[in-house]
């Protein structure tokens, strides 16, 4: 008997046991779409956790320590002086660009209403360096940042856009608020970002002008790294340039403190890497019920058609041809399975891609990995001939006497 003659045969004995060889076939699709479906999930939410933290991979936050400085000689704050030497590329070559921020509670007023809010004053690339969105309206207008005249316009968060105007963005663009004693008006929203929704937004020059005083002392700097890689070099050049700024000598009498979320980061990276291999391993699991499902039918197999191994056995078939008749029967329950499987995967994450961002903005889509798809394909041939491999050579083991007597 030549190969395709055992494919036909092989064929012929699986649709003999229709609904025995459809049921053995699902633990095949099941565990295979598992595998695709899980690999995907893992990746969505991978990717939708790079996208989240990719502008804080290179971020470091500046704060003044003085409150904190016990004994501490010659304390000093941050200020424009400390913010322009930041700037300078000869002695911060790894530093991308430097924000500086001034911030305090102020309470705001729309109409009978009031809340009080955190006031940012910033410049013009802060939204940027924080990637915040706009929910609606637009940024305060680059040109009046920088101008010898401050704006009064401001943009705020969505907390008091939800407390004054009744979670209606649009109708808080254009109206008149008062922020302590002076009147703004409000030309965009911003989108949340669950850290800092409770707050007004604006140009540096106006929350000095207006409500903080003309000084020059600035509350935390925000300093981006020319890459995650150039994170450590960056904060040493930091450190560098305000030491020689504030005299500091002692590293333990530092009046600023360095933030960096990198590291924080790298561990939640490794979580999800955790996660996803979590997830493929319960795939796996599927898998090896269904492998364990195609040795058992096969198994049984054999026992139901002894009599017929005995027969092919005494008419000359050699051991290896039996061997190659129930290998060949295992592999195409496998491989129609493992075929099934995939497109039934597929199809789903394809369904999901689409429906998950129409229904929720809280559980990412789930990305289809190539190799996660052919890894599945690969472990079902794998299934097929190691499920079969012990049946088959049972089989061809098989006495011919006892074979042709049994019942």
């Amino acid at each position: 008997m030549n190969f395709w003659d055992a494919c036909r045969t092989a064929l012929r004995a699986l649709r003999i046991n229709r609904m025995r060889s459809a049921l053995t076939t699902l633990g095949i699709i099941i565990g295979i779409a598992a595998v695709i479906i899980g690999v995907a999930l893992g990746n969505g939410v991978k990717a939708w956790f790079d996208e989240l933290v990719a502008p804080l991979m290179t971020q470091i936050t500046v704060t003044s320590s003085a409150g904190h400085m016990a004994g501490a000689v010659q304390v000093r704050d941050l200020d424009d002086a400390d913010v322009a030497a930041l700037r300078d590329s000869a002695r911060g070559p790894d530093i991308a660009s430097v924000t500086p921020l001034v911030s305090g509670g102020v309470v705001l007023r729309a109409g009978t209403g009031q809340r009080r809010v955190t006031v940012l004053g910033s410049t013009d690339d802060y939204v940027t360096v924080t990637d915040r969105k706009l929910w609606a309206g637009r940024h305060v207008v680059r040109e009046r940042l920088g101008g010898g005249v401050s704006s009064r316009e401001i943009v705020l968060g969505p907390t008091p856009v939800r407390e004054l105007f009744h979670n209606d963005p649009f109708a808080a663009l254009g109206r008149q608020v008062r922020l302590d004693r002076t009147t703004f008006v409000v030309v965009g929203v911003l989108t949340t970002n669950g850290q800092q929704d409770d707050i007004a937004l604006m140009p540096i020059r106006t929350a000095r002008t207006y409500l903080f005083g003309n000084d020059t002392t600035v509350n935390q700097v925000i300093v981006k790294a020319t890459s995650a890689a150039t994170v450590p070099a960056a904060t040493e050049q930091i450190t560098a340039i305000l030491d020689a700024r504030h005299h500091i000598i002692d590293p333990g009498r530092r009046d600023f403190e360095l933030i960096s979320l990198q590291r924080l980061i790298e561990q939640r990276q490794q979580f999800l890497d955790a996660l996803q291999a979590f997830i493929g391993v319960i795939a796996a699991i599927s898998l090896l019920v269904g492998g364990i499902g195609v040795a058992n039918i096969m198994l049984v197999s054999v026992t139901e058609r002894t009599r017929e191994i005995g027969l092919r056995k005494a008419v000359g078939a050699s051991r290896a041809a039996v061997v190659r008749q129930f290998l060949i029967e295992s592999s195409v329950l496998a491989n129609v399975g493992g075929v099934a499987g995939v497109l039934f995967g597929l199809l789903v994450c394809r369904v999901a891609a689409v429906v998950i961002p129409r229904s929720t903005d809280v559980f990412p889509a789930p990305v289809i990995s190539v190799d996660s798809v052919l890894l599945s394909f690969g472990i079902s041939v794998a299934i097929g001939i190691v499920a079969g491999l012990y049946p088959a050579v049972r089989a061809a083991r098989m006495p011919v006497v006892e074979a042709l007597r049994y019942e």
